[in-house]
């Protein structure tokens, strides 16, 4: 089963995360094999982090939330909010198989929370700049909850594009980097 996780930085906690960056890769790395994706959000000027993504494939939403839970950041409170949803790999494929490498270009995680109807649940007629992209899903996977991309795109409003805005209740988006260890 995949999930997406979007932990959200506390306000004031950037000494703290930064303090946690070995443990927090240490603890990471125990997940090599099952991480789709997974890199920071940043500020829009990208000079300092705002939160983390992970989507990663783990057997069942128990294993999902000790994943999320147990995170050395989480347990220090470094974060203010986790957003925990199983997602589908549309793409079938994770982000260091992404054509466009690892630092070309800007990166954006656009997420789009809704309810009822589901949309974008097709690709996008381009797919060249997409890193990552697939819908929110319910703890079961039979609800619709919205779409998460990661995207390459020149600016933010290009990013947004990739989804139908009109149909989300909301749509965020990120600056976002690959992450891991060089």
């Amino acid at each position: 089963m995949e999930f997406f996780c979007y932990h959200r930085d506390r306000p004031g906690s950037l000494a703290l995360r930064d303090e946690l960056l070995h443990d927090h890769w240490s603890y990471m790395d125990q997940y090599g094999k099952e991480l789709i994706a997974r890199g920071p959000t940043m500020t829009d000027d990208g000079e300092e982090p705002t939160g983390s993504v992970h989507i990663i494939d783990l057997p069942d939403a128990a294993a999902a939330r000790a994943f999320v839970f147990d995170e050395p950041g989480y347990q220090a409170g470094v974060y203010q909010d986790v957003l925990l949803r199983r997602w589908r790999n549309i793409l079938g494929r994770t982000m260091w198989d992404f054509p466009g490498g690892r630092t070309d270009g800007a990166r954006f995680l656009v997420l789009g929370l809704g309810a009822g109807e589901a949309v974008d649940l097709e690709l996008p007629r381009d797919t060249g700049e997409l890193i990552a992209y697939g819908p929110l899903l319910s703890d079961d996977g039979t609800a619709w909850l919205g779409t998460a991309a990661l995207v390459r795109a020149p600016d933010a409003d290009s990013a947004r594009a990739v989804l139908t805005v009109d149909q989300y209740a909301t749509v965020e988006v990120h600056r976002w980097q690959f992450g891991g260890r060089s």
